[in-house]
């Protein structure tokens, strides 16, 4: 995938554009890694779909922030890059942070998004105030980690992040690349959750976790499938990043939504 840059913005972006007319399918990756945990998904769906994945703000390559960049704006960088390269509209998958984004993007241009796959996160139109912030204590404590040593943030953070031992390594080894800096970036995230009220999505929706992933999130994602009009999959074997653990089943799970998206059988 070819490497770019978004034009006064500190977004770094990647592009396969070689299916002619095709629809595109949009990743957004999760926090403290970078678009590379989707690598077997680019392997399998390039040829298939024009495909865009994006760093987010202090991952990866996007790091060259300047004063008054922060995480809130990322919806409106990625619309920057569908004019740049005249994407009408897109498929959208998420994991874990990323799903948060792709909502968010929802919620601010409907009318360019074909569907959403959200997977190990949240309704953020719809999120419990006493999670968030219990949520927000267990992040704390992980980051108290990383300000004495990435090392051994990343460590820990693998065995919350992934349940296989390779998806463990390769998490580990996306995660160690992670800038103690880009942290100030993480709390504008609460300026995205519940700003804009429920309503009848537009769009498919696709939503899940792995069995192994913590328990609160298992519960999460079956409560959203009992409010939402939505396809649900809770994957064995996996735990919180589902792409990584069993690429093989995401991957297929994921064309099959996509078919359905269009109609198919």
């Amino acid at each position: 995938m070819e490497n770019l840059y978004l034009d006064n913005s500190p977004i770094a972006y990647y592009i396969d554009d070689t299916v002619n007319n095709g629809e595109w399918l949009v990743f957004i990756h999760a926090a403290f890694v970078d678009r590379r945990m989707f690598e077997k998904q680019f392997d399998y769906f390039s040829g298939k779909y024009n495909l865009l994945a994006v760093d987010i703000l202090g991952h990866g390559n996007s790091i060259h922030a300047k004063k008054g960049d922060s995480i809130e704006k990322m919806s409106d960088w990625i619309d920057l890059i569908f004019q740049k390269h005249n994407i009408p509209a897109a498929h959208f998958v998420g994991v874990s942070l990323g799903s948060v984004f792709i909502q968010d993007f929802a919620n601010k241009y409907e009318s360019k998004v074909l569907s959403l796959a959200c997977f190990g996160g949240y309704d953020i139109n719809n999120f419990d105030v006493s999670r968030q912030k219990a949520n927000s204590k267990s992040q704390m404590k992980m980051m108290m980690k990383a300000l004495f040593s990435i090392k051994w943030f990343s460590k820990a953070n693998k065995k919350i992040s992934a349940y296989t031992s390779d998806a463990q390594t390769e998490f580990y080894n996306l995660n160690i690349q992670f800038r103690k800096s880009s942290f100030r970036y993480m709390a504008g995230l609460q300026k995205l959750v519940n700003q804009y009220p429920k309503k009848q999505r537009q769009y498919e929706l696709l939503i899940g976790c792995g069995e192994h992933d913590i328990p609160t999130e298992i519960e999460i994602v079956n409560e959203w499938a009992e409010y939402e009009n939505c396809d649900k999959i809770i994957f064995e074997g996996a735990g919180h990043c589902v792409n990584m653990d069993t690429p093989r089943e995401f991957n297929v799970c994921l064309e099959n939504f996509l078919k359905k998206c269009h109609g198919d059988k």
